[in-house]
């Protein structure tokens, strides 16, 4: 009897130790900003974030602020078809929050800083599936390119070079393809470090240069630079996507 007590007490503390153990790593995982930078997700909600699309944001600022307002809530409001929190198939919002991570579905309006931003550092972190495909738009311009690696019928549009790519510059620009191949298997973590300055980008996929201080063109329209200003954005592209640890620094000019 004494000894079936005592094996059940380890067991039971053991099972307690292991519990802890896998909290301690899930908070470890939702890092704090490093020094000078600021969490763009806060781990609980979306405060701070406002739906968008492939839209030019000069456009959007041309608006009147009805017009302008009455834009953004088609791409946010959940009772808006399209929108970020318009309920998807999962019978989640195609844009929830689950435990340190900003979840997509692969579906509705991208997730779009309602702040408008300069030159900066981006650092930022996530995990798809296979066939996915995302990226990440910088002031409002695509994109630093994501997507499954191993899809053979991407191969021909680039995917068998990796992500990290300034994917919608010009054939053969410098940034369009990226460096190395930098991605992790499915599964695990990748992290970007993303730096803008000017109308240029240099881009590290998990500690791997990528992109070398090449030029974000402006897929609007060619012939004029990249805003000098506008927003952060997440996209959706029919596969599910996971962010988490999203910091940001503002540089000077």
């Amino acid at each position: 009897m004494h000894s079936l007590f005592v094996t059940r007490r380890f067991f039971s503390l053991f099972s307690i130790s292991s519990l802890s153990l896998l909290a301690l790593a899930a908070s470890a995982a939702a890092a704090q900003p490093p020094a000078g930078f600021t969490a763009l997700f806060n781990n609980k909600d979306l405060k701070g974030w406002r739906g968008g699309s492939t839209f030019d944001h000069r456009k959007l600022l041309a608006m009147t602020p009805e017009q302008r307002a009455e834009q953004i809530k088609k791409w946010t409001a959940p009772d808006q078809k399209g929108s970020m929190m318009e309920q998807g198939k999962t019978g989640k919002p195609h844009w929830y929050v689950e435990g340190d991570e900003l979840v997509n579905d692969g579906f509705g309006a991208y997730a779009t800083t309602e702040k408008d931003y300069g030159d900066f550092e981006l650092h930022i972190e996530y995990k798809t599936v296979p066939k996915a495909d995302s990226g990440i738009y910088l002031r409002g311009v695509p994109q630093v390119q994501i997507w499954d690696y191993t899809e053979e019928a991407k191969f021909k549009l680039g995917a068998d070079k990796g992500s990290g790519g300034l994917w919608n510059n010009s054939p053969g620009a410098p940034g369009k393809d990226p460096l190395v191949k930098a991605d992790k298997p499915f599964g695990e973590w990748n992290k970007f470090r993303i730096i803008m300055k000017g109308e240029n980008v240099t881009i590290f996929l998990n500690d791997k240069l990528v992109v070398d201080n090449a030029k974000l063109e402006n897929y609007y329209d060619r012939k004029v630079s990249v805003p000098e200003k506008g927003p952060i954005q997440l996209q959706t592209h029919g596969g599910e996507i996971r962010w988490r640890n999203i910091f940001i620094k503002e540089l000077s000019k």
